[in-house]
C-alpha cells in the first residue's frame, strides 16, 4: 500500500495537492486529529482491505500537536510502515499575499500578524521538512504545473529529487528578480528591438527566435549554460537545495532573454530527475 502524508506551510498548497492525489485514485483524509493518526494507519493497512493508495493531510494547529505528529510518523516508519512525506512550501511574501487575498487567519498568528505566524510555523515544521521525501515549492507554480509534478511523483512514479528549477526571463530596466540564484546577462547579443519587423514581437514568436538564435554566439552561450547547469544541478540536489531560479536578462525582457529562456527550458525539460518551469516576468512590459 502507498501511504502519503501531505503537510507543509499553511497556504503552501496542501489542499490542492490532496485534491490532485484524490483525482489520481488516492483515498484522501484531511485534518485528522493527531491522536488518531496511528489508529488510522493500522486500519487502512489491514490485510484484505480495498484501499491501496492513501493520502493523509496534516496541518499545524499548535506546536505541541505537530510535535506529536512528527513523533508518531517516525514511530510508524520505524515499525515498518512505508510512509512518504510530501511537504508543500512557498516563500513568505507569497504566503502573506495568499492570506491577504483569502482574508484567512494564520493558525499560529496569535496577535493577528501573518508574518509572525508564518515564521513560527516554519520553526515548528523544520524537522519534518528536513525529513520529507518530496518538497514542492509552489511560489511560482501554476495549478497545471503543480499537477504535472504531483503526477510525475505519484502517478508516473518517476524518481524525484525535490528540486524545482525555474527558468525566468526578465528585463534589467525593470530590476533583477530578487529570488534569483543565477543571473545571466544576454545583452551582448544584437537587439531585435531595433529591427522594425521584430520590434513589436517577442521571444515567443518564431521570427524573433530565429533572429536571436541565428547568431553563433547565442548557440555557444546556450551550449555552455546547459553544460554548466547539468554539472550544478546534481550538486545542488546533493546539498539539499529545493529551488533553483535561473534568471536570464536583456534590456527590456521581451526579445533576447525570452528567446534564450525558451531555448534553455526546451533543452533542460525532461532531461533530469528534477522539476522545471518557465516564467517570463517582463514579456508584456512596454519598451525594448
Amino acid at each position: 500500500m502507498r501511504f502519503v502524508v501531505v503537510t507543509g506551510m499553511s497556504g503552501g498548497g496542501k489542499s490542492t495537492a490532496l485534491k490532485m492525489l484524490e483525482d489520481a485514485g488516492f483515498y484522501c483524509v484531511d485534518n485528522l486529529p493527531v491522536s488518531l493518526v496511528e489508529k488510522f494507519a493500522e486500519l487502512v493497512s489491514m490485510p484484505g482491505g480495498e484501499v491501496n493508495k492513501v493520502a493523509l493531510g496534516l496541518d499545524v494547529r499548535s506546536d505541541q500537536s505537530f510535535t506529536d505528529a512528527t513523533r508518531i510518523l517516525e514511530k510508524l516508519k520505524s515499525t515498518g510502515y512505508k510512509i512518504e512525506i510530501l511537504f508543500m512550501d512557498a516563500d513568505e511574501n507569497v504566503l502573506i499575499k495568499r492570506y491577504k487575498e483569502t482574508r484567512r487567519v494564520h493558525p499560529l498568528a496569535a496577535d493577528g500578524r501573518i508574518g509572525d505566524g508564518i515564521r513560527a510555523e516554519r520553526r515548528v515544521l523544520d524537522r519534518i521538512r528536513r525529513h520529507s521525501d518530496y518538497v514542492i515549492d509552489t511560489s511560482h507554480l501554476l495549478t497545471r504545473e503543480l499537477k504535472e509534478e504531483i503526477d510525475r511523483i505519484f502517478v508516473e512514479n518517476a524518481e524525484y529529487n525535490s528540486l524545482m528549477v525555474t527558468v525566468m526571463s526578465f528585463g534589467f530596466k525593470h530590476g533583477i528578480p530578487a529570488d534569483s540564484d543565477l543571473v545571466l546577462d544576454v545583452r551582448f547579443l544584437p537587439n531585435p528591438f531595433y529591427i522594425e519587423e521584430l520590434k513589436h514581437k517577442t521571444g515567443n514568436d518564431r521570427e524573433v527566435q530565429e533572429y536571436v538564435m541565428g547568431f553563433p554566439e547565442a548557440e555557444e552561450f546556450m551550449t555552455k549554460l546547459t553544460d554548466m547547469l547539468r554539472f550544478l544541478i546534481p550538486n545542488y540536489v546533493r546539498e539539499g537545495k529545493y529551488r533553483l531560479v535561473v534568471s536570464i536578462g536583456c534590456t527590456g525582457g521581451k526579445h533576447r532573454s525570452v528567446t534564450l529562456a525558451n531555448e534553455l527550458y526546451r533543452r533542460m525539460k525532461d532531461k533530469g530527475k528534477y522539476g522545471i518551469k518557465l516564467y517570463h516576468r517582463d514579456v508584456n512590459q512596454q519598451g525594448k
